[in-house]
């Protein structure tokens, strides 16, 4: 359809504000008018009609990993069969982690990760940066990269020898992260204690898919969460703490909140459906439940829902990181050849809102500042994302709150041969996901173009939200 004049006609439109049965005009991209009786009021328009549904902001996935590489390793899904997907489950913009080589300079990567989304991106990005040092010349980066729109930085406390930063480099990190106006991201385990514990488990063969949680302990984790959010406060930098799996982390970022400290908590739908249980499956089927942080005990998922309901997790991410079975299965003789990752980019709206709006009485309004408002305002996308207002792109979904279906592989779009949820039944899901006014998914089927998504400059980090 193009940038046609397009009206979403007799649905109920939620913003992060308001509920409100009323109409919508997207001319050019964008929403031109909000109203009722638009279309009487505007012949020559496609009429959408939203009667019975909810008119939703896209949904915006903070933590995406699409063709990624580690080692020989390559994520199944790329920018086609993942943005794909994720318009399929009404996310309409993500926001995905852009690794430098070490040494490489960060712009050079972001100018690679661009190669790779062009002409396939059927929904809007950006990119986090992961910091692989603390050098001069990465310290200088930041800046420049600040000022291309990418504005959010990735520092990992883990995958020592690869990725894992010092003490004194994270801190000289947020220092440059702060400098540059950017948030920093922290992945929050301890990696010196975890390669302790890994060789010592392997040196006593104990090397199942179990043994990777038992090695990744959640106190590891709160520590690594206490110890960033110690140095944030030191540097004075704002500090989003990724997929929190376990009540350890979730309380240090509530005790930082309550002191006024800018720190944001981000969980995953995995984290709330999944236990370390799965990893005592048959080798075939625990190794898809292999990532990092791991699946924690169940007595954690009451306090991840705490979390959200009280608002210290503020923010819902999929960490979609896909690989087929034979690539999960490449090396089963140890845990720590597994490749880490699971697949939910398709899934995540879909299962906040059955189990949190239908099974949970959530508000709608907070489901959308979960799923959308939230990272729009952190990542500096807001307003133009994340809301439904005049002047903001028209990314819109369609929400038949009656849908209901089974997640399943069989159904899904993503590129890989299984699923986590297989079989969750879920109530609610898009029957319409449009990028800038241009459908993209309609009732499952993919009518949208390989390459129309954009890449997103993004506004410096503002904390008046």
């Amino acid at each position: 359809m193009g940038q046609a004049r397009t009206i979403i006609a007799g649905g109920v439109v939620v913003t992060p504000d308001e509920v409100k049965k009323t109409d919508i005009l997207i001319d050019g991209g964008r929403i031109a008018e909000i109203g009722s009786d638009l279309a009487q009021r505007s012949p020559d328009v496609r009429i959408v009609d939203a009667g019975g549904c909810w008119v939703l902001p896209g949904g915006i996935d903070p933590h995406t990993h699409l063709d990624s590489r580690w080692e020989d390793t390559v994520t199944a899904d790329d920018w086609l069969s993942g943005t794909i997907a994720a318009a399929a489950g009404g996310t309409t913009t993500v926001i995905d982690f852009c690794r430098p080589d070490r040494d490489e300079p960060m712009l050079d990567a972001v100018g690679t990760w661009k190669n790779r989304a062009a002409g396939k991106a059927v929904v809007d990005y950006g990119f986090h940066l992961v910091v692989r040092s603390a050098s001069e010349a990465v310290l200088r980066d930041m800046k420049a990269a600040a000022a291309e729109g990418v504005t959010s930085f990735k520092l990992f406390m883990a995958y020592r020898d690869s990725l894992q930063l010092r003490d004194d480099e994270l801190y000289l990190a947020l220092e440059g992260i702060r400098e540059a106006g950017g948030v920093a991201l922290a992945h929050c385990e301890n990696g010196d204690v975890i390669e302790l514990l890994i060789a010592r488990a392997l040196a006593s063969g104990e090397n199942a898919p179990r043994h990777h949680a038992l090695t990744r302990p959640p106190e590891l984790e709160g520590e690594a969460a206490s110890r960033i959010i110690r140095l944030a406060e030191l540097t004075g930098t704002p500090l989003y703490i990724a997929h929190v799996s376990c009540r350890q982390s979730l309380d240090e970022i509530r005790r930082a909140q309550a002191a006024g400290q800018p720190v944001y908590g981000e969980t995953c739908p995995q984290y709330l459906f999944i236990d370390s249980g799965y990893l005592d499956r048959e080798l075939d089927e625990a190794v898809k439940y292999v990532w990092s942080p791991p699946p924690r005990e169940k007595e954690h998922q009451p306090a991840l829902w705490s979390g959200i309901r009280g608002g210290a997790l503020q923010s819902i991410g999929s960490d979609h990181s896909s690989y087929r079975m034979e690539q999960k299965l490449a090396d089963p003789a140890d845990f720590t050849g597994i490749p880490n990752g699971g697949p939910g980019i398709e899934d995540r709206m879909s299962l906040l809102y059955h189990y949190g709006v239908v099974e949970r009485g959530m508000d709608i309004r907070d489901f959308v500042r979960l799923t959308s408002t939230f990272a729009a305002k952190l990542f500096g996308l807001y307003p133009r994302k994340g809301t439904i207002a005049k002047g903001s792109d028209a990314d819109l979904v369609v929400w038949d709150p009656r849908l209901k279906r089974t997640l399943s592989a069989k159904t899904h779009h993503m590129n890989v041969d299984y699923s986590v949820y297989e079989g969750h039944k879920v109530q609610g899901g898009p029957v319409l996901t449009m990028v800038r006014g241009q459908p993209v998914v309609e009732r499952g089927r993919f009518v949208g173009t390989p390459g129309q998504g954009l890449f997103i400059h993004r506004k410096p980090y503002d904390n008046d939200f």
